[in-house]
């Protein structure tokens, strides 16, 4: 089996994830991280060799088969610029950038070197997500009628609660939309083969000003924050979005998204309606499916390989019975990324194309499916301003 050096830049949730999952392969090794605070602390939690704080230096000095980016949106072009120039496959984190002349460049650079690349839209790899587009390609939804569904978090439910995502300039003009909607719509875009070809979109501020701590939140560990503790930020991305769609082949929808409401942590819920079936599916009940029929009872297929199709089964890590989840789906994308990059080619397996559904391409979302997001979001953007209609062109 060959082996591959990986190296990650930005130490936080994210990237810590990448690490565990990465590790989980068997044939990666995580030789390397870059933080530009305390990279060997976090070197030595992480049992990862060498830390440095600068990302280029690793890069420079570590001969590293894959980078994976995950620091604030800001700093992602710059970042899998300077990777893809020195000839280093780029994992990087959603939304790809925050502007679509970066996630332009991005393309074409990926596109001139022929390395893998590839943007962590990770939600496509749970197994029953993978099994509802299986059975949308062998027509046993029949013609689809419309989508609907949501992705609920409330995180940021209080006006106390503040992070980077919050700051325009690191995390791009959307915030709710492009840090999770954007999830929400690669899911539906992956399972349909089909194309978001038109918006409508509402946007909502409920905090229109925030409290940032004014020191780092460790500072306060064990202690109760007073209001001096505190400075007042304006907020101009949204806490809430609603989006209508329209994609090819005249399928319609709809998505709530919000990360002010109370409960849920980290909710995505997909419905799809077709003339033949309808489908149901919980990341909070993630190994279930429910389907719904007209004529003869509904069903619920449960999370099993051994019943599912080969492609779900393929990227089904345990036998029935067994919860797979948030940390499996970073695995399998990340498994499918690094056998194309064993490969030699961005698209080792494609698919096929059925009526103007479009299942070609590689599993994992690559830096096209990157860049047609951010037009997504431009255009999702523009709409709630507008209030009106938008064609995406």
């Amino acid at each position: 089996m060959e082996k591959y050096r990986a190296g990650v830049v930005g130490i936080g949730f994210i990237g810590a994830a990448h690490i565990e999952q990465l590790r989980r392969l068997g044939n990666v090794e995580v030789v390397a991280l870059a933080s530009t605070t305390n990279p060997d602390k976090k070197a030595e939690a992480l049992c990862v060799p060498k830390g440095y704080v600068d990302y280029h230096d690793m890069i420079d000095r570590e001969n590293l088969d894959c980078l994976h980016i995950c620091t604030p949106n800001s700093s992602h072009y710059e970042i899998a610029m300077y990777a893809l120039e020195k000839g280093v496959h780029v994992v990087c984190e959603k939304p790809m950038a925050t502007t679509i002349a970066e996630a332009e460049k991005m393309l074409a650079k990926a596109k001139e070197t022929g390395l893998v690349n590839a943007v962590n839209y990770n939600c496509r790899f749970y197994p029953l997500v993978f099994q509802i587009r299986e059975m949308i390609r062998a027509g046993k939804l029949g013609s689809l009628y419309h989508i609907g569904g949501s992705y609920l978090q409330d995180w940021l439910f209080l006006d106390t609660d503040y992070s980077w995502r919050l700051e325009k300039d690191l995390s791009g003009n959307s915030r709710a939309f492009g840090d999770i909607g954007t999830h929400w719509i690669d899911m539906v875009q992956f399972v349909t083969g089909l194309k978001v070809t038109e918006v409508m979109a509402d946007f909502a501020i409920f905090h229109k000003t925030r409290k940032k701590p004014v020191k780092p939140v460790g500072t306060y560990s064990g202690m109760a924050l007073r209001p001096e503790d505190y400075e007042e930020k304006p907020v101009s991305t949204e806490d809430y979005a609603l989006v209508a769609f329209h994609l090819e082949n005249g399928v319609y929808g709809s998505c709530t998204v919000s990360q002010v409401f109370a409960g849920r942590k980290n909710q995505m819920v997909l419905d799809i309606g077709g003339s033949k079936s309808a489908v149901h599916w919980d990341s909070e009940n993630s190994n279930a499916l429910w389907i719904g029929r007209r004529e003869c009872e509904n069903g619920e297929l449960v999370k099993d390989p051994s019943i599912l199709s080969p492609a779900a089964s393929g990227i089904t890590g345990f036998p029935g019975g067994h919860v797979e989840g948030f940390p499996d789906t970073f695995k399998q994308n990340f498994r499918k990324i690094y056998e194309a990059i064993g490969a030699g080619s961005q698209n080792p397996a494609a698919g096929s194309r059925t009526g103007t559904a479009n299942f070609a391409g590689p599993d994992f979302a690559a830096f096209e499916d990157g860049l047609q997001e951010m037009i997504l979001i431009e255009k999702i953007i523009q709409s709630a301003g507008e209030r009106r209609w938008i064609s995406i062109k």
